[in-house]
């Protein structure tokens, strides 16, 4: 039975695409009078299906050994393209983690969009994302885990496009598309470019490759920024930022699966590569300084927004570039650690939001408030949520924020500051989110608000439940350091910055001491924050003028010179056609003196020209 349940993993993603076929009459409109719920249901089953795989692949096997499973796709000449999967207990687990949030995301779906038209669009796209996120998973391949992010960029497009009536998640799902497509294209450069060099797609015998491999430092610093280029974009990184936070127009049930596993997708792929870019010691510091600025900027930039998905979307976008600092400096087993600790955080984060804008109509913090009294169940699942984003113990964000510490403390002291300073920032970002939902005066927009029916709360809850569960959980697997082994410095620090971010924002919001709207002492300081760093007018003048010249040259250039070419050539040969009307009399000499002239003419031009 153990066998037979470790080498069907693969069947894994097959469950999610077996539930969009199987719903695909209600997704063509087939159904007839049934409404489109059966289809939902369906993909709900399916989902449960592979949780219960995934669950039972991991009880069985966290104990073997690293195996792979070799299925031939293409055969021809030189070329030789394998589906490899990798069963280990990193992809056990990440299926399991993937498997359990799919699932209650698309419960928390049948209670948020329950008046909704489109369920069986809905719920099909959340398999899709299902299906592609548990074979990247899965993959050993470079060329299928490229594969599989391209069905992740698709089923985003279509799924924050889902409301496709209004203009504004038609502006997002177009941004979020063609963002991350600049990534995807220049990333098949590398992986195109990674073959003939290395003889393979597989991630480990690139591991094995890049160990010996004696590349021209100039070709291992273009291959390592071709390779990086598709996590940035996939992870909302400095410079691709933007498109996740117009991404938040799509239903908040696929914001959660996003934002909590998706949007990490690409930072899985990049842990995967680091054997091949550690090659290039450019491109690693590239990638430090880039998670850095990240998850700087992007921290304060989310204490800025008044909209509570803008604060989440942020946030993520910061945390994932703490991920990249880990990878950056070579600490993966950190980079994995925080990918997991943190996803079951982020999604508990978006289901309490998306409860309060299920109730409230609206997501403008400026509009609610003392909702405590009303929403303490919410409120509680929010505290949790908090507490596993940021270093609290006994929750894993702690834990996985330590353990990159303690790696980088004795070579890079200077990146635990910067790890501190994020940290304080995204306390205070979440704390000051919790305040002004929770506490204070309510506004008119929260004085009817109360607790959502069962089926949100009790996704809400259960995510909440695994939060807290996560310590335990990793404690079983002896994945938490012993009490001896602590740094009796960090670990302190990381707690203490928590406790600072979040008191300052109690003071600030919860018990109004500071006079709101808060204005900074420079006006244009708070204008660069609240304009997120001016990123999108830099985009207007930079990227956006820059094809907007261009295409005006290119019209002109058709316009005039190429169209005006055709155009002199057309009318010479009329004009000269006209012409030789007059010369024709009908006698023979004038025929044989016009031909005897082209004649000439012609010679006289080939001998210039040739």
């Amino acid at each position: 039975m153990q066998n037979l349940i470790i080498s069907n993993v693969w069947l894994i993603p097959c469950y999610p695409i077996l539930g969009v076929i199987l719903s695909s009459p209600w997704s063509l409109g087939w159904s007839g009078q049934l409404g489109s719920r059966p289809a939902g249901y369906i993909n709900i089953l399916m989902a449960g299906v592979a949780f219960i795989h995934a669950l039972l692949a991991l009880a069985n096997g966290w104990d073997l050994p690293t195996q792979e499973i070799s299925y031939p796709w293409l055969h021809s000449s030189s070329l030789s393209i394998d589906f490899p999967i990798e069963l280990s207990p990193v992809t056990l687990t990440a299926l399991a983690v993937v498997s359990s949030i799919n699932l209650i995301s698309q419960i928390y779906a049948v209670g948020y969009l329950e008046m909704d038209w489109g369920w069986a669009r809905f719920f099909s796209l959340m398999n899709c994302f299902g299906a592609g996120i548990c074979g990247l998973m899965l993959s050993n391949s470079l060329f299928f885990s490229y594969v599989f992010l391209e069905l992740l960029t698709l089923a985003t497009y279509l799924l924050v496009g889902f409301w496709y009536a209004q203009p504004a998640v038609i502006t997002g799902a177009r941004d979020a598309f063609w963002t991350k497509r600049v990534g995807d294209i220049i990333l098949l450069m590398g992986v195109i470019a990674l073959y003939p060099i290395a003889g393979t797609w597989h991630f480990t015998e690139l591991a094995t490759w890049s160990q010996t491999a004696q590349l021209d430092p100039m070709v291992a610093t273009l291959l390592g920024l071709a390779l990086i280029a598709g996590p940035l974009g996939k992870c909302a990184q400095i410079p691709f930022q933007l498109w996740l936070d117009e991404a938040m127009e799509a239903p908040v049930p696929a914001t959660v699966f996003r934002n909590a596993v998706v949007v990490g997708a690409g930072a899985f792929v990049l842990i995967k590569l680091a054997p091949v870019i550690s090659l290039s010691q450019t491109v690693l510091n590239l990638l430090v300084a880039l998670g850095v600025s990240t998850a700087v900027c992007c921290s304060l930039i989310a204490i800025a927004q008044v909209d509570m998905k803008r604060v989440l979307s942020y946030s993520v976008s910061a945390y994932l570039g703490l991920v990249f600092i880990a990878v950056g400096t070579q600490n993966l087993d950190s980079a994995q650690f925080i990918l997991f600790s943190e996803s079951f955080g982020i999604a508990l984060l978006y289901m309490s939001v998306g409860s309060i804008i299920w109730t409230n109509i609206t997501q403008d913090l400026t509009q609610l408030g003392g909702l405590w009294s009303r929403r303490p169940v919410t409120g509680l699942a929010m505290i949790v949520a908090i507490g596993a984003f940021i270093a609290m113990p006994p929750f894993g964000g702690f834990w996985a924020l330590l353990q990159l510490a303690t790696s980088l403390w004795v070579e890079q002291p200077w990146l635990v500051a910067v790890l501190l300073v994020v940290n304080v920032l995204t306390a205070f970002s979440l704390t000051r989110l919790f305040c002004r939902i929770f506490l204070g005066t309510a506004q008119p927009m929260a004085e009817r608000s109360f607790e959502p029916f069962w089926l949100i709360s009790i996704p809400t809850v259960t995510m909440a439940i695994l939060v807290c569960h996560v310590p335990i959980i990793l404690g079983n697997l002896n994945l938490l350091p012993e009490w001896a082994e602590l740094n009796m410095f960090l670990a302190p620090s990381f707690l203490w910055s928590s406790l600072m971010g979040m008191t300052i924002a109690a003071l600030i919001y919860g018990i109004n001491t500071v006079p709101k709207p808060i204005k900074l002492p420079f006006p244009a300081l708070q204008d660069f924050f609240a304009y997120d760093l001016y990123v999108q007018r830099l985009y207007q003048v930079t990227i956006v003028w820059l094809v907007a010249t261009s295409a005006k040259v290119v019209n002109w250039f058709d316009r005039y010179v190429v169209d005006g070419l055709v155009n002199l050539v057309g009318f010479g040969t009329l004009f000269s056609g006209q012409s030789l009307r007059f010369t024709n009399t009908g006698q023979s000499q004038f025929y044989i003196l016009s031909m005897f002239s082209g004649v000439v003419i012609l010679g006289l031009l080939m001998g210039l020209f040739i």
